[in-house]
């Protein structure tokens, strides 16, 4: 069984002495998943047991066990590998977007060049060869022909200026530091994937949070709590599971809780297993008053990247449209070459620049739609967070009767009764047998 990589971070963010508590409420595992994994990692990276008086255990991890479990299992060393191919992979894929588009426009500039060419050519021949006639259209040829050249090489070069789509962002910076959060980190062919698709679910790692969060609550209250305070950290409740409390079951199913009635008749909740820890941990982070949704962004990119981006868009589909009217007539079959390849791709190339408006305006209306509902949950958990820091008087009731269960239990070193380093009952036997032969030189003397 592969060691739970959840387990492995939170033992070395922990100090590498950790109890099954510790590493449920950091990572905000079941805590019988905790149990099984944490007993898995120490015997495969050779920890150590800790048995306090109490009959708790800590788990004592060397410094260097991750290097003992890589080279035990094969498995994390590939997925080592395959994190970094992935890496490179995924960004060859979201450049790639921004290379079919410049390639678009490369293929329809320049079969409308070899047209406009051909066509120019073509009324060349057809003029006779007349002096004052050649002079003229050659002169008009040469104009018609120079123009697509002028407009289309000098600008599309200079969308390959490493700096394009930033000179204006830039100014603007310049004038006003408060526009500097605008920056973007991503290079422009990364901008164009991410104003297409946008920079993925900004809460995939929601029930991850959801559940350390709570884990750190009820550490944080000594391992008693009431019902209430874990509200801020849910989403929708409905009145019938506000008013009967069950959605406390999950929460006291993953982390062994129990309910306690008080004698006024308010349940309250504790888990032992979360009180009893290997130390005093300092906390990492302040604990948050709800479990904030994050709304979704349009896209990372800089403003100056973004008007980059719909330049090169408009750009293909107006050169697109330029290419159809061209080839009206069967131009492109009387050309060829090249230019038939292009007529042959036609649709996809104009498709793409379709979709390439396309595909953001309507992630934009989603967006909209999706931005909504995340408010409006968290509008609800800050409700529900206000509730608590200006208690009714049931609420405080229930409030100081945990109290009565809050506790915190820290295995120390110094109250062991057997750890697997060095037994200590044996260690204390010698001892008294050590004292008794001095006693008895003693008493012989």
């Amino acid at each position: 069984m592969t060691p739970n990589p959840a387990i492995i971070k939170s033992v070395e963010q922990l100090g590498y002495r950790v109890t099954v508590g510790d590493i449920a409420a950091k990572a905000g595992l079941d805590i019988n998943l905790a149990q099984q994994g944490l007993l898995v990692l120490a015997s495969d990276s050779g920890a150590n047991l800790q048995v306090a008086e109490s009959g708790d255990i800590a788990y004592v991890f060397p410094k260097n066990f991750q290097a003992i479990l890589r080279n035990k299992y094969l498995r994390l060393r590939l997925q080592e590998w395959w994190d970094k191919i992935w890496n490179v992979l995924f960004y060859l894929i979201r450049i790639s977007f921004g290379i079919l588009l410049l390639l678009s426009i490369v293929l329809i500039f320049l079969a409308i060049f070899i047209i406009i060419i051909a066509l120019n050519s073509s009324n060349d021949n057809d003029s006779g060869g007349g002096g004052g006639g050649s002079s003229s259209n050659s002169r008009g040829g040469g104009g018609f022909g120079f123009f697509p050249r002028f407009w289309f090489w000098s600008d599309f070069f200079w969308i390959f200026n490493p700096s394009y789509g930033y000179s204006d962002h830039s100014r603007r910076q310049r004038r006003s530091p408060s526009s500097s959060s605008e920056k973007s980190e991503l290079n422009f062919l990364e901008a164009i994937f991410s104003f297409l698709f946008g920079d993925g679910n900004p809460n995939i790692d929601l029930e991850e949070r959801r559940w350390q969060e709570i884990g750190r609550l009820i550490r944080k209250n000594s391992g008693a709590i009431i019902a209430q305070q874990i509200t801020p950290y849910l989403d929708e409740i409905d009145a019938i599971a506000l008013e009967e409390e069950s959605y406390m079951l999950p929460i006291l199913s993953r982390f062994n809780g129990y309910p306690e009635v008080s004698p006024e008749g308010e349940i309250i909740y504790y888990f032992p297993e979360l009180q009893v820890t290997a130390g005093k941990q300092k906390a990492t982070s302040k604990l948050t008053k709800i479990l904030p949704e994050h709304p979704y962004h349009f896209s990372a990119a800089g403003s100056g990247q973004i008007m980059g981006a719909i330049a090169l868009g408009s750009v293909n589909i107006i050169g697109a449209l330029t290419l159809w009217s061209l080839m009206q007539g069967n131009v492109a079959a009387q050309i060829g070459g090249f230019v038939a390849f292009v007529a042959s791709i036609y649709w996809l190339l104009l498709g793409y620049g379709i979709a390439f408006f396309a595909i953001p305006l309507i992630r934009y209306f989603w967006i909209q739609q999706k931005n909504a509902k995340i408010q409006q949950r968290n509008n609800q958990r800050i409700q529900r967070a206000e509730k608590l820091e200006n208690p009714d008087a049931i609420i405080q009731q229930k409030l100081d009767y945990t109290r009565q269960f809050a506790r915190e239990q820290i295995i120390g070193t110094e109250e062991l009764s057997y750890s697997t380093e060095t037994d200590l009952i044996d260690q204390e036997l010698d001892n008294l047998e050590k004292g008794d032969r001095e006693w008895q030189k003693r008493l012989e003397s």
